[in-house]
């Protein structure tokens, strides 16, 4: 029920060709195309490339990685995201929670990205996609508690989170975090950075994914997992990362 899959921007120096020949080299099932270098909004030629790769390569695209924040000013530029996807076969666009972690953010800021955030929904759901948040910090995802506050006060039917492990949060607390959320969540960023930011290979926090694989199949429904970034982004490490991935699913 979970496919392995790669986002695009853990090999952004790369083109499109090359992202996919060594994803699907790697035994990985599904992209996230990034909207900021591989696939970006409107962009006809790229989105050409990445079909022709994915069909060469016999990948799907899971989702369209999208840099949409629900800032004031934004949302006019969402309709040609929500086509991009649409045309690349993307059932879901990832999208931010503005630019304010959930502690600071001024309450002008906050009505401005939940209105944001139901607009972009229903323009979505034009097209017959649903929306994922990146659960990130500094932004109104930063904390699991935040998360289910936001996605309650957006009150949208395809609006949903994906998980990732906070940056410097023990094992036990992350979980938790992700038991919180698990309704919601769409798909997971996977990774093992630790301490902070500091990038190591997925086996570092194998007991986390571990659990959190476990957590995750209690949905019983499709979800993908998708490598993002690997130590030093150095493409040669993509490999082991996905067996070790495939090894941990």
């Amino acid at each position: 029920m979970i496919r392995p899959g790669l986002c695009s921007v853990t090999l952004r120096r790369l083109d499109v060709d090359d992202v996919a020949e060594r994803a699907a080299s790697a035994g990985l099932k599904v992209i996230e195309w990034g909207a900021d270098v591989h696939v970006r909004p409107g962009d006809d030629w790229g989105l050409g490339r990445a079909r022709e790769a994915m069909a060469r390569h016999d990948l799907v695209c899971g989702s369209y990685g999208s840099y949409f924040r629900a800032t004031r000013g934004e949302i006019g530029h969402f309709t040609d995201i929500a086509a991009t996807a649409q045309e690349i076969g993307a059932p879901r666009i990832r999208v931010w929670a503005g630019k304010s972690g959930s502690a600071d953010v001024e309450p002008d800021e906050r009505e401005q990205v939940v209105a944001g955030l139901r607009e972009a929904t229903d323009i979505a759901a034009d097209h017959g996609i649903e929306l994922a948040l990146e659960f990130h910090g500094g932004t109104l995802t930063d904390t699991a508690e935040s998360t289910i506050q936001l996605l309650d006060e957006v009150d949208r039917a395809n609006l949903g989170t994906y998980w990732q492990p906070p940056q410097d949060l023990p094992d036990e607390p992350a979980l938790a975090g992700l038991r919180l959320v698990l309704d919601h969540v769409r798909a997971v960023h996977v990774f093992s950075w630790w301490p902070a930011n500091e990038r190591r290979l997925l086996t570092a926090r194998a007991p986390l994914w571990t659990e959190a694989f476990k957590i995750l199949t209690e949905l019983d429904r499709p979800l993908d997992a998708l490598l993002e970034f690997v130590p030093g982004n150095d493409p040669e490490l993509l490999s082991g990362e996905a067996q070790s991935l495939r090894e941990l699913l």
